[in-house]
C-alpha cells in the first residue's frame, strides 16, 4: 500500500476515532448489552475513504483487496453484507465527520464560496427504471453540461474557492436549484458569525426575491446575466472562479467515481454519495496538514 495512503488513513482513523469518543451520541444507537462490533466506527469510516481514494466501486472488491493488502492496518474486516449495512447506518455520522474536518482547516474563514449541481445518475434502461427502488426520488432530468437527458439524482455542492465542501444536498433531478441553495444555508454554521460572504452561481439561481432574501442572510450573489437581463456587477471577475466547481464535479466524477456509485436503493445511493465528499474533505483536511501545495490534489492517493 503506498505510504501516503497509509499515512491519510492513519491520521483519519486516529481523528475520527478521538471525535466519536467526545461525542458518542455522534455513533449510531447500539444496546448496551450484548456482542460489540469488532470493528469500529472510525474503523468502517476509515476503509471507506479508502475504497473511495484507490477507486473501487465494488464493496465485494474493495473487501477482497483489503484482507490481502490492508491487514496490518485493520486486523478484522466484515463481510460485504456486514460492511454495508454497518456503512448505511453510518451515514449520519459521516455527514457530521465532513463538517468536523472542514471546520479543521485552514479554509473555515474562506468568505467566497461556489454553488454547482452535477448528474448523480441511477440507471438509463427502462427495465431498470420500472424495477428501481428509487422511484419517486430518482428523476429524468438534463444536463446542459453534456447535452443529454439522464434518470436520477442531483449533487448540489457548496464549496469553497480551493474545493473543500461546505455544504451539499441530493435531490431529484428537477429540484429548483435556488431553493435547494436556500435549503443548505438554512444550516447557521455555514452563515454565523460571517458578517457578509459571496456566493458564484450560474443562470438559474436567477430572481429578485431570491437574490433579497439571500441579501438579508448576509449573501452577495454573483452569476451570469441572462437573456435580455443588463450586465451584472462582477461579470469581469466570474468566469475563473466558476471554473473551480466544474473542476470539483469532475474529481468527484472522474476520481472518485460518483457516476459510478452503484447505488441501488436510497440508503444505499445517499451512503455512497457521502463516501465521495468525505473521502474528498479528509485528502483536503490532510493536505491543508502536511502543508501541501494544492488540497484538493488526490495523485498521491489514488494507487
Amino acid at each position: 500500500m503506498d505510504a501516503d495512503l497509509d499515512t491519510l488513513a492513519i491520521e483519519l482513523y486516529v481523528r475520527a476515532d478521538d471525535l466519536l469518543k467526545a461525542a458518542p451520541e455522534r455513533a449510531p444507537w447500539r444496546p448496551a448489552t450484548g456482542i460489540g462490533p469488532q470493528v469500529s466506527d472510525a474503523e468502517l469510516v476509515t476503509l471507506a475513504v479508502m475504497q473511495a481514494l484507490l477507486g473501487f466501486t465494488s464493496e465485494a472488491r474493495r473487501l477482497r483487496h483489503a484482507r490481502r493488502h490492508l491487514t496490518s492496518l485493520f486486523p478484522y474486516l466484515p463481510g460485504q453484507s456486514g460492511y454495508n449495512k454497518r456503512l448505511r447506518k453510518l451515514a449520519a455520522t459521516i455527514c457530521w465527520l465532513i463538517r468536523a474536518l472542514a471546520t479543521e482547516t485552514s479554509l473555515r474563514a474562506d468568505d467566497v464560496r461556489v454553488i454547482d449541481s452535477t448528474p448523480a445518475e441511477c440507471g438509463r434502461s427502462r427495465e431498470t427504471v420500472k424495477r428501481s427502488d428509487l422511484a419517486g426520488w430518482a428523476e429524468y432530468g438534463y444536463c446542459a453540461s453534456h447535452s443529454r437527458y439522464f434518470r436520477g439524482l442531483r449533487l448540489h455542492l457548496l464549496c469553497t474557492l480551493h474545493g473543500r465542501p461546505a455544504g451539499f444536498a441530493l435531490t431529484g433531478a428537477k429540484a429548483d436549484e435556488r431553493q435547494v441553495l436556500l435549503h443548505i444555508l438554512d444550516d447557521r454554521v455555514l452563515t454565523v458569525g460571517r458578517a457578509w460572504q459571496i456566493i458564484l452561481a450560474d443562470k438559474n439561481h436567477y430572481g429578485a426575491g431570491f437574490e433579497i432574501t439571500l441579501a438579508d442572510g448576509g449573501i452577495c450573489l454573483l452569476r451570469p446575466a441572462r437573456h435580455g437581463e443588463a450586465p451584472r456587477p462582477g461579470a469581469s471577475f466570474f468566469k475563473p472562479p466558476r471554473q473551480i466547481i466544474e473542476s470539483v464535479n469532475d474529481t468527484l466524477k472522474g476520481q472518485l467515481d460518483l457516476e459510478r456509485h452503484g447505488g441501488h436503493t436510497p440508503a444505499g445511493v445517499l451512503t455512497r454519495v457521502l463516501q465521495r465528499i468525505l473521502a474528498l474533505t479528509a485528502a483536503i483536511w490532510h493536505n491543508d496538514r502536511a502543508g501541501q501545495p494544492v488540497m484538493r490534489s488526490l495523485i498521491a492517493y489514488d494507487h
